[in-house]
């Protein structure tokens, strides 16, 4: 059976999904259509329903879950790993620090907070769902490509961006300057790890095909872990040029034991996250359906 999938050009993404598409392990007679693309641009094509797997944000996944189940393995999910709130004013971070968070939203003028410009890297990103958390009033927020906002805060268009991905490690190397880490926002506020995005499925499809690929996703992550090496030509040509170290941070941040399976702990996450967005209606109602938990890897 031939399934189109959907995931980033990003490390952790490729490395993950390296075995399954070539050849590398057992597939259990699942084929696959294979489109890149980036993040919010997969979290559009699901909510078209173009493809039958994708990676998607959780908060996108917030909107879909009467269209596609959540897999048990794939996910980046964990500590850590949360999108920054970054800024090329470094006084605008001294006076935060000074006078409290409120500095940030008023900006120079009282009550002008909704005229702050922000950069966020998608609608239905999880980091522009920690950013609606954290900073409620932020409201005057542009989409811009992921990999571009570092650079139209330089030139002075923005005044804040949420960067995500490889851009947290290099940030401070170009000159911007940490406001908050909407990860930490999170994992204090609520005290889960922060689910990012996830592996998520078709309902329609037959749940043998949704528990089949769960299972062979999840032994693809196990082969990424065990053969390392084996994923490093095609993480690297798709990193655009990234530095090695770098994609190894970046791996090493995002991809880690709740990739191979979510378990009770990462589930439970899940589901604060959803209600939690339920309750302030940042997303719609809704019970989350998760592909029923099988034997991974094998």
């Amino acid at each position: 059976m031939r399934l189109s999938l959907g995931y980033s050009p990003c490390p952790n993404d490729t490395f993950i999904f390296d075995a399954l598409v070539h050849g590398r392990i057992d597939t259990e007679g699942l084929a696959f259509d294979v489109r890149l693309g980036d993040v919010e641009e997969l979290n559009q094509l699901a909510v078209a329903g173009t493809l039958d797997v994708t990676k998607l944000s959780y908060h996108a996944f917030g909107y879909l879950t009467e269209t596609y189940a959540l897999l048990n393995a794939g996910s980046a999910l964990g500590r850590g790993v949360g999108p920054l709130l970054v800024t090329a004013d470094a006084d605008l971070v001294l006076r935060q620090a000074q006078q409290g968070p409120r500095t940030l939203v008023q900006g120079e003028v009282e009550g002008a907070e909704e005229h702050l410009p922000v950069a966020i890297p998608g609608k239905l990103t999880t980091a522009n769902y920690l950013l609606g958390l954290a900073y409620p009033e932020l409201t005057n927020k542009t989409e811009v490509l992921f990999s571009d906002i570092e650079s139209r805060l330089l030139s002075g268009e923005f005044a804040a961006g949420l960067l995500i991905h490889e851009n947290r490690f290099t940030y401070h190397e170009r000159g911007l300057h940490k406001i908050a880490d909407l990860g930490e926002f999170w994992e204090g506020s609520t005290g889960h790890p922060i689910p990012l995005g996830g592996i998520v499925i078709k309902r329609s499809l037959p749940e043998e095909v949704q528990q089949t690929f769960d299972r062979v996703l999840a032994r693809s992550v196990r082969y990424a872990f065990e053969h390392p090496a084996a994923s490093a030509d095609y993480v690297a040509a798709n990193a655009q040029e990234m530095d090695p170290e770098v994609m190894r941070q970046h791996i090493a941040l995002y991809v880690n034991d709740y990739s191979l399976d979510l378990g009770p702990e990462g589930r439970g996450a899940v589901r604060a996250f959803l209600a939690q967005g339920r309750e302030r209606g940042v997303i719609p109602g809704g019970t989350e359906v998760l592909v029923p938990p099988t034997s991974v890897g094998g």
